[in-house]
Formats: C-alpha cells, structure tokens, sequence
C-alpha cells in the first residue's frame, strides 16, 4: 500500500491528527472520536499500521495507538522536496512572465 494513497481518506488524516495531539491512545478512546462503527475505525486503523504510519502496542488488554516517527519523517521529506520542485517551477514562470512583460 502507498502512505500517500492512504492519506487521502479524510477519516484516517482525522485519527492521525487526533495521534498527533494526544501522543498515545487506546483503540477504544479512538473509536469514540468518529461517528462510525468501531469496525470502520479499526479497519482504518489496520490501514494506517500497514503503511507504518502508526505503531500499535498491546498493554494487558489494550491495544495502544502512536504515530510512527520514522514514517512521518520520511513523508515530511517528500513534502519538502515536491514543494522546492514547485517553488523552481514557479520561478522559471515568472521569470518567462517577466521577459514577456518586457517584450511587449
């Protein structure tokens, strides 16, 4: 599966934000998040673990829920990267604007 596909679901951009504020939660405190069936979020929650953009952690009878650093990083890396590529793109455009501005 590709991290960036699976980013594209609202619902688990949703679960990794709530992560990304909470640091660590239980399945059940995510289920009660979202206004679907507790099914729905695991399976979105099985999705996101696949694609290793969350850790999960069995404690006693719970099952934990964290963002995976490593993941994140790597996806912050390609962000960055396709936005120089269109911070490049852009420039060589008004540079072209530029010189058709003069020209006329």
């Amino acid at each position: 599966m590709d991290m960036f596909v699976e980013l594209a679901d609202p619902t688990r951009r949703n679960i990794l934000e709530l992560l990304a504020n909470s640091g660590e939660l239980a399945a059940t405190a995510i289920y009660e998040q979202f206004p679907v069936s507790p099914q729905s979020v695991s399976q979105h929650l099985k999705v996101l673990r696949e694609t290793h953009l969350v850790e999960r952690e069995k404690r006693a009878q719970k099952r934990l829920y964290r963002l995976n650093p490593q993941t994140l990083s790597q996806f912050e890396a390609w962000v960055q990267q396709m936005q120089r590529r269109w911070e490049e793109r852009f420039a060589a455009l008004d540079t072209v604007l530029e010189m058709e501005k003069r020209s006329s």
